[in-house]
């Protein structure tokens, strides 16, 4: 069985070298460096928090951080997941479109990632993504954000927006390119390759096509969307977080049908 949360910092603490004594004349320094007597960990205490009979705030999870030499995340990682927040971040089922982010606890974990695809599978055929490569191999989280290849960000379509559906639907998540502006894209052939931009309100956010009019901005939403166009003044009212690059829009568990006072598509009665 695993050792519970107190025995680990324990065992921390003895590999060291260090007893409880210790731990709290060097946590003292800590709370006078820090100005904070919440900082502090005393013997007695750091006993209770070895035996499990008491929870450690996070001024002295810090603490034992850096007198450990250990992540922080990881002394929190004892207590709970912290891969949890993410999926409870994806059933919160909010109605508002906002901006999304996604922490990684532990950036010195692996992550199994496609090293080398196979030379054979054809990107325009619907396929499995477990066949298309032929080498799989363990990333440290932590190389993947250094490398920066792009600065992107990721947003949540909320699930009362309906701004550009039934090209996004509600619910859906989007990846986002703070590198692109509007006035860099002039017409496009097909809604499909017309940008699709998420821009930041003061009450929230907007995911939509637009134009760029001086110093207005113009909300464009999908034709078949009940949503109207909104002006806004830019960039008092309204800055451009970036372009929609890519999406991952759920099947299940959102509203199968158009949204009240839906146009109904072109040739159908």
């Amino acid at each position: 069985m695993e050792p519970r949360a107190g025995e680990r910092l324990k065992q921390l603490r003895s590999r060291l070298g260090l007893t409880t004594r210790e731990v709290a004349e060097r946590s003292r320094k800590i709370a006078e460096a820090e100005g904070n007597e919440e900082f502090s960990v005393s013997h007695a205490r750091l006993i209770q928090i070895e035996n499990n009979e008491s929870t450690p705030s996070i001024y002295k999870l810090f603490t034992l951080s850096a007198v450990y030499g250990c992540p922080f995340t990881d002394l929190c990682s004892y207590y709970f997941d912290l891969g949890g927040i993410a999926k409870h971040q994806l059933t919160m089922g909010m109605g508002n479109t906002r901006l999304a982010s996604f922490d990684l606890p532990d950036e010195a974990r692996a992550l199994t990632f496609p090293v080398r695809f196979d030379p054979g599978f054809k990107v325009e055929k619907t396929n499995l993504l477990s066949r298309m490569v032929e080498v799989w191999g363990e990333v440290p989280v932590g190389v993947l954000r250094s490398l920066n290849i792009r600065k992107v960000r990721y947003g949540f379509i909320g699930l009362d927006d309906y701004t550009m559906y039934p090209l996004l639907r509600p619910g859906s998540f989007v990846q986002i390119d703070e590198q692109q502006k509007p006035e860099a894209h002039g017409v496009s052939r097909s809604e499909h390759e017309r940008p699709i931009w998420f821009l930041e309100l003061r009450t929230g956010y907007i995911c939509s096509w637009c134009e760029v009019q001086r110093d207005r901005i113009v909300s464009i939403p999908h034709p078949l969307s009940p949503c109207r166009t909104r002006e806004f003044a830019y960039p008092n009212e309204v800055e451009i977080v970036g372009r929609v690059t890519a999406v991952a829009a759920r099947l299940v568990n959102v509203p199968d049908s158009a949204p009240p006072n839906t146009p109904k598509p072109p040739g159908r009665s």
